[in-house]
């Protein structure tokens, strides 16, 4: 079967899959050879914006599909750059060529590549991003939005909710099923269902106020001889992560001394203020709107540069930190790291 295209290139977060982007997929399959399905929000801490791996987005993906679909279907994990564009379309441009490339099978013409999504929908941007493909929109099916649908199902019943949405067409049976398993003997849906259910009690703190508020916070990396200072987050949101020092700016507080105050709150380091002030390489503003889940949340952020030395200065928790730690760059991992952390300290040492 001859089809209008090689490859078509759907990216989505896919939390949970729903059939408006089931409708999606099975017509970039329609109009190419193969599909080219790249996951977004990939090697994140499960929490309750991005509940379920890449994986297990591929499996959900996978089980609403034959097996000849099945075979036609590339997927492959997109992490977020939240505060590099440039980076992220670089990432997408490198991933699809890699592919492309490697199950491209008629070398003697051209390879049609296309964009498809939803145009009219905010998600969507991305569409306008790759001028050197070719853009297929899909009208958006009755407008199903995933995060009503995730709040729900860690909100509700899921024994309940779940038919109701699967015989409503939002959900796709298959889906269904796997939320169901999910539901029962997975722990992480207890982690997410606990973790939603503090930022609303939480948030419900300024319901009676004329508009949300926008809360303003510090957060401090420190370097020194290839390690960099971090916590782990003894409460929830993202208890038994790991974190940079910091937290909200006091009233009347300027923001680098609040800044000291809670590397020292949290980490009990010794480091006289002036040496730390003195250190200072580089400060930025961070303010993805969904980088935490309590509100509208701008943190600055600043990089601490120390001089090396054969011994680290000691460390230990404090305040809302179970532990302190020195935590060798080489060896971040973004699955274990609180929101958006893990890009921060990306964005201020490569800005240095």
């Amino acid at each position: 079967m001859q089809r209008a295209f090689d490859f078509t290139v759907f990216i989505g977060r896919f939390q949970p899959l729903h059939s408006g982007h089931l409708h999606v997929i099975r017509s970039g399959l329609e109009q190419a050879d193969k599909l080219i399905l790249l996951i977004g929000s990939a090697w994140q801490a499960r929490n309750a914006r991005n509940p379920w791996t890449h994986q297990e987005r591929e499996q959900m993906v996978r089980a609403c599909l034959t097996s000849e679909e099945n075979s036609r279907l590339l997927c492959l994990p997109l992490m977020d750059a939240p505060y590099n564009d440039e980076v992220w379309v670089r990432n997408v441009q490198a991933t699809v060529a890699g592919l492309a490339t490697a199950h491209y099978t008629t070398p003697h013409r051209a390879m049609k590549t296309a964009l498809i999504g939803h145009r009219k929908d905010a998600t969507g941007f991305y569409l306008n991003l790759f001028p050197q493909w070719s853009s297929l929109s899909v009208d958006n099916l009755e407008n199903i939005s995933a995060t009503p649908l995730r709040e729900r199902f860690f909100s509700d019943e899921p024994a309940t909710l779940l038919p109701q949405l699967r015989d409503s067409g939002v959900l796709p049976p298959e889906v269904v099923a796997w939320l169901t398993d999910f539901a029962s003997t997975n722990p992480g849906y207890q982690q997410v269902r606990d973790e939603l259910a503090f930022v609303r009690k939480y948030q419900s703190a300024w319901e009676s106020a004329p508009y949300e508020p926008t809360f303003v916070t510090v957060d401090g990396a420190v370097v020194q001889s290839g390690h960099i200072l971090l916590v782990e987050r003894r409460a929830n949101p993202g208890k038994g992560l790991w974190a940079l020092p910091g937290g909200f700016v006091d009233p009347g507080e300027r923001l680098l001394d609040a800044c000291l105050r809670e590397l020292r709150e949290e980490t009990r380091l010794k480091v006289p203020a002036p040496v730390l002030k003195g250190s200072i390489r580089q400060q930025r503003v961070y303010d993805d709107p969904y980088r935490s889940a309590r509100g509208r949340t701008i943190t600055h952020g600043f990089y601490f540069e120390l001089a090396p030395q054969a011994e680290l200065p000691r460390v230990k928790g404090g305040d809302d930190a179970r532990t302190a730690r020195w935590v060798p760059l080489a060896e971040l991992d973004p699955q274990t790291m609180f929101e958006d952390h893990y890009f921060i300290i990306q964005d201020l040492i490569g800005a240095a």
